[in-house]
């Protein structure tokens, strides 16, 4: 398999990698800008922005769009996370140059009919609503912004309903003049691809749209601090998180492996602490997520009241000892996962066109995969200790709770189980 990369003139990046074997192809639009590229009062635009593109452009209209790729038999679909915004589908080796071409349709030429922008409103609306009724998700959205409050990094991607009740059409064109430039977009592809034919298609795609400059995000400051909400629930919501290593940090190989050791999976610390042995919860696990100058260690659990004591007893002290004694084996277990899932990913066309572009984003290069797994393969024991006990003894985390959380435990209380 071979990945090849190359720049338009006008900064515009193409990569691709060629799976042999594969009959289909995905590709998308990876744009350099979300949530995290929003100021105040644009909060929830870029998602917005994200939903009108498929609501008709000056070639096609909302059905058009949806049929052109359905009617190949193909997928299309688009996210926005806080740093990025995605539009990519999946189609037949043949019908590359139309997905192509109705990808770019729809990021280029939007028209923002008043009347789809008041349909998609109320679609949004009905978004964050979903979101506010489900707590596992909401408790993340309060993490974030007690980690990073008053700031975009700290804000939801789908923005307050204020605010997306009074978007308008001039806001979302101000969005794609601000954010939408030929050297913010990546255009990632994999499978069934012929390099060649993706550059020329690119090129008389975008190879027309002048360059514009990257508009950077304000650097992230983890500040930490606590939010709860008090609700009648069956159960209370728990997220801990530390600041971790961004994307470019070496550091981040060793944050990804101790949260894998802590809660990745059913032999890690947490899962066989707190459910297999104890029953506290049914869900438990810790993660590392990353950005590009930050990141968050997290831990989650969902518990009933009367038994949420016991269990943020018991993770606190999960964390203090891993500093003192994980294990070689625990370690090398958390490697291997590491590992295998990035391989299992890759066996996924859609997988490898979304790593390609992340990679592109982040080092404006593709490292090889052997590079990779090196760098998980250099984390040693001590390292994932090391990293614990600086987590341990850091100082700041963020805390949020949802639920029956009257007499939960406060932050302060946790940190002072940290520090004793």
């Amino acid at each position: 398999m071979s990945v090849e990369l190359h720049r338009l003139s006008n900064g515009f990046r193409i990569v691709t990698e060629q799976m042999p074997g594969l009959k289909s192809a995905s590709l998308g639009i990876w744009v350099t800008a979300g949530g995290r590229h929003e100021r105040p009062e644009q909060n929830g635009i870029a998602h917005f922005l994200e939903h009108m593109a498929f609501k008709g452009t000056a070639r096609r209209t909302s059905l058009q769009i949806a049929e052109a790729i359905e009617d190949v038999g193909g997928y299309i679909n688009a996210y926005t996370s806080r740093e990025m915004t995605a539009y990519y589908a999946r189609v037949l080796e043949a019908d590359v140059p139309l997905a192509l071409d109705v990808i770019a349709d729809i990021v280029l030429n939007p028209v923002f009919d008043p009347a789809e922008i008041e349909v998609e409103r109320g679609v949004i609306l009905q978004e964050i609503g979903q979101v506010m009724d489900t707590p596992d998700d909401v408790v993340f959205d309060w993490l974030q912004e007690a980690a990073f409050p008053d700031q975009a990094l700290g804000r939801t991607i789908l923005g307050p309903s204020e605010s997306v009740s009074r978007f308008s059409r001039e806001d979302l064109y101000g969005f794609v003049r601000e954010h939408y430039a030929p050297d913010q977009m990546i255009l990632s592809a994999a499978g069934a691809v012929d390099h060649a034919e993706i550059v020329r298609l690119a090129e008389a795609l975008f190879g027309h749209l002048p360059a514009a400059g990257h508009h950077k995000a304000s650097p992230a400051r983890f500040v930490g601090g606590e939010q709860r909400a008090i609700k009648p629930l069956e159960q209370v919501h728990f997220a801990l998180a530390f600041e971790g290593p961004g994307y470019r940090d070496p550091s981040m190989y060793a944050a990804q492996i101790f949260a894998n050791a802590m809660g990745g999976g059913m032999s890690s610390r947490l899962f066989q602490e707190v459910r297999e042995k104890r029953g506290l919860c049914y869900s438990i696990f810790a993660q590392a997520g990353a950005y590009s100058d930050t990141g968050l260690i997290t831990f989650y659990a969902g518990t009933s009241e009367g038994q949420l004591a016991e269990l943020t007893d018991i993770t606190m002290a999960e964390l203090t000892r891993s500093a003192q004694d994980m294990s070689a084996a625990e370690v090398a277990r958390a490697r291997a996962q590491m590992k295998a899932g990035l391989l299992m990913g890759l066996e996924s066309p859609s997988s490898r066109a979304e790593r390609l572009a992340r990679l592109v984003a982040i080092w404006d290069r593709v490292p090889e995969l052997e590079e990779t797994i090196a760098r998980i393969d250099a984390v040693t024991t001590d390292d994932v200790r090391n990293f614990a006990g600086a987590l341990v003894t850091g100082g700041q985390a963020a805390l949020a709770l949802y639920g029956p959380v009257a007499h939960a435990p406060h932050l302060a209380d946790l940190q002072g189980r940290l520090a004793a």
